[in-house]
């Protein structure tokens, strides 16, 4: 028979209960098992139904009842496991679905041709809701995972003791069943021998086995027998003993071990059904709690620290009249109304007209007489000073026929004002040959003549000279205004940019349209200096700068920055703001169009393929070290300038609390113009690219040091 040592082999593994705990006592247990109560103790606190109990237990079937009620945890233990899985692969489905559509969504707001202003920030912060509701259904997600693999390790524990407990406790039953059913047989056998034995001692014949034939003697016979009975007696008494030992052994020591540690076992898979029932309970009130509180902050309360506002208050922010005013007033400077198109007849279509004979004649005073249209050279003389319209002369006698007619039409015609007092009466005697020589010296030709008059005074106000005195050129050079060199038109002047850089520059060093190979090859530098500038400049005066690298800047001032670099990058300091006129959207446009006109992406299109495949891939650990491994198959200057650039636009995001440009808004601006709209992709790629620059930002430090 099995010793206590022998039986203490098959306790479970798993610790179970105090040594001074009771049988309905729960609580984890450590160390070995303790030494099963004595029944008379369990009886003497057990009264009512607990006696009822504990009798159908220490009884024969008690050790089988209790294998069954533990089976059915066992199996009600995975049920609940297999419960929570299938709930947890629901929700975790549910809520990656929901974030990937927060996320599309969140996308879409920002594009161009989507509505901005007040829309499209409650757009936004709506978005982020969901995107923090399904953070929330993921957590739970998790914990019924968790929860769903902790109810397969009980029920593999719990399925493993029982196997024990179910050997130790039916193998001590079976050996009192045996014992039994051996003192039965002895019985039966001392029975058979006594009863022979007596037939044998009265002298009763009978056919049979005595009957048939008979050798020996009646006295031989009895002594036989009386021999035989005698050995059965002592058998059918050992064996009776031996039962009984095994009996006893059984109801005090092996059936009440086997009953205590499976009523443990039963008790700690059926508390650890409660404890996970219990939790599965209280997630599923924090989960809908959370996302309420998404929804709904609590005002003033612990959980809304950040001021979050509720969706009805951000969807209660949009002002239609507001996003309406704004959009218009963004086109303002744009906003140039046509001026009024005028007929303005050429000078050279100008008819001629015959002038009048001369014939003296008193003088017309200046107060009674206008300018005759038809007479347009009798308003100036050719050979005044500039700035002074003289009166027109009296037509008394007649100019030369071979004066030049034909004046341009715009040339401002003098109009007859009162005179406060009366001007002296010239002289009515003809003008002396000298005066009228340069009038007769004016060669004949069929455009406009060149006056010497400076541009700006014939679109001055006209002003009558108190006295007509003919003017008389000073000896010496004409003056510079009176040269006959021609003059420039003001719409013709060169403008120059505020930078004092002039806006067509030599391409000397040329930096756009040349690969990152050849400038390394030319300047000695894994980064350009126009990626070193344009990001210093970026850094220093545009971190916060609203929809920096998504609002474009002038065109014609990139393109004058453009010429700066295309001649002598190494000449070019964007410390000084002054440099690029404080126009720092201009310096992102500029970086941007450098980008776009490499010849070849700046991730090359040799792994652009590489890179969509990757982006296609949902796990996001996988998809970070696949990038990584391409990119440092990146040819040496791709792989610097690609990393100045990152470690620069993780500087943006960081301030997209200020900017609005966190790493999708970036993404979406940055993807086709690092990886090439011409690269061999089409336009539904646009998204991968995306994803690309949004997975290398969120992990920046992961691919990228930061010396």
């Amino acid at each position: 028979m099995a010793d206590i040592s022998t039986l203490n082999s098959f306790a479970p593994s798993t610790p179970l209960q105090d040594d001074d705990a009771s049988p309905t006592d729960i609580r984890p247990r450590s160390g070995k098992p303790a030494e099963a109560p004595e029944p008379s103790q369990n009886a003497a606190r057990l009264d009512g139904e607990e006696v009822q109990v504990d009798k159908v237990l220490q009884s024969d079937i008690g050790v089988n009842t209790l294998l069954t009620r533990l089976k059915q945890s066992i199996t009600s233990a995975r049920d609940l496991a297999a419960f929570l899985k299938k709930r947890a692969v629901i929700e975790e489905e549910h809520s990656q679905s929901l974030k990937k559509l927060a996320r599309s969504v969140q996308e879409v707001a920002r594009r161009s041709d989507h509505r901005q202003g007040t829309y499209s920030h409650a757009y936004d912060e709506a978005s982020h809701i969901e995107e923090r509701m399904a953070d929330h259904g993921l957590q739970f997600a998790v914990s019924l995972h968790r929860m769903s693999e902790d109810l397969h390790e009980l029920a593999s524990n719990m399925e493993r003791n029982r196997k024990q407990w179910k050997q130790t406790g039916l193998s001590a039953e079976k050996r009192v069943q045996d014992a039994t059913s051996l003192a039965e047989k002895a019985k039966a056998k001392y029975d058979n021998l006594a009863e022979q034995y007596d037939r044998v001692k009265t002298g009763d014949k009978q056919s049979g086995k005595f009957g048939i034939k008979v050798t020996k003697s009646s006295a031989q016979l009895e002594d036989e027998l009386h021999r035989k009975v005698s050995n059965a007696d002592g058998d059918y008494q050992a064996k009776v003993q031996a039962a009984s030992s095994a009996r006893q052994d059984l109801i005090t020591t092996h059936r009440p071990q086997a009953v205590y540690h499976l009523q443990q076992l039963i008790f700690e898979c059926d508390s650890g059904l409660a404890l996970q029932m219990q939790k599965f309970a209280a997630f599923i009130e924090k989960l809908l709690l959370s996302k309420g509180l998404c929804v709904s902050p609590l005002r003033n309360g612990p959980s809304n620290s950040t001021g979050s506002k509720s969706l009805r208050e951000v969807v209660h922010e949009v002002d239609g009249q507001k996003d309406f005013s704004d959009y218009i007033l963004s086109f303002s400077t744009g906003a140039h109304s046509t001026a009024d198109v005028q007929y303005e007849r050429h000078p050279t279509m100008v008819p001629p007209t015959a002038p009048a004979a001369p014939t003296p004649g008193p003088p017309a005073t200046p107060t009674a007489q206008a300018p005759s249209p038809a007479n347009p050279i009798a308003t100036q003389h050719p050979m005044g000073p500039p700035g002074i319209q003289p009166l027109p002369q009296p037509l008394s006698q007649p100019l030369p026929q071979h004066l030049p007619q034909q004046l341009p039409q715009h040339l401002p015609q003098p109009l007859p004002q009162p005179l406060s007092q009366p001007l002296p009466q010239p002289s009515s005697q003809p003008l002396p040959l000298s005066m009228a020589q340069p009038l007769q010296s004016a060669p004949v030709s069929n455009h406009p003549p060149s006056l010497p008059v400076p541009v700006q005074a014939l679109h001055e106000p006209f002003h009558h000279p108190q006295m007509y005195q003919p003017y008389i050129p000073p000896p010496g050079p004409p003056p510079q205004h009176m040269s006959s060199a021609p003059m420039m038109a003001p719409s013709r002047v060169p403008a120059h940019p505020g930078n004092g850089y002039h806006q067509n520059l030599p391409p000397l060093n040329p930096v756009f349209g040349v690969s990152l190979e050849d400038l390394y090859r030319r300047d000695g530098t894994a980064v350009p200096m126009i990626v070193y500038q344009c990001v210093q400049a970026v850094e220093r005066f545009g971190l916060d700068l609203e929809g920096i690298y998504r609002l474009s800047g002038n065109s014609t001032h990139i393109n004058q920055l453009k010429s700066l670099f295309d001649n002598d990058s190494s000449k070019v300091d964007f410390t000084d703001p002054e440099r690029f006129s404080h126009d720092v959207n201009s310096v992102a446009g500029l970086l941007k169009q450098f980008l776009r006109e490499l010849p070849d992406p700046l991730l090359t299109r040799h792994y652009y393929a590489d890179f969509i495949n990757t982006a296609r891939n949902d796990n996001d650990t996988q998809r970070r070290d696949a990038l990584h491994a391409i990119i440092n198959s990146l040819p040496d200057p791709n792989y610097a300038t690609l990393r100045a650039l990152i470690l620069h636009l993780n500087k943006v995001q960081e301030h997209s609390s200020q900017n609005r440009m966190n790493a999708g808004n970036l993404a979406i601006c940055f993807g086709p113009t690092i990886m090439g709209t011409n690269s061999g992709g089409n336009i539904a790629d646009a998204g991968w690219q995306a994803r690309v620059i949004e997975t290398i930002l969120s992990n920046t430090f992961q691919i990228f040091d930061d010396d």
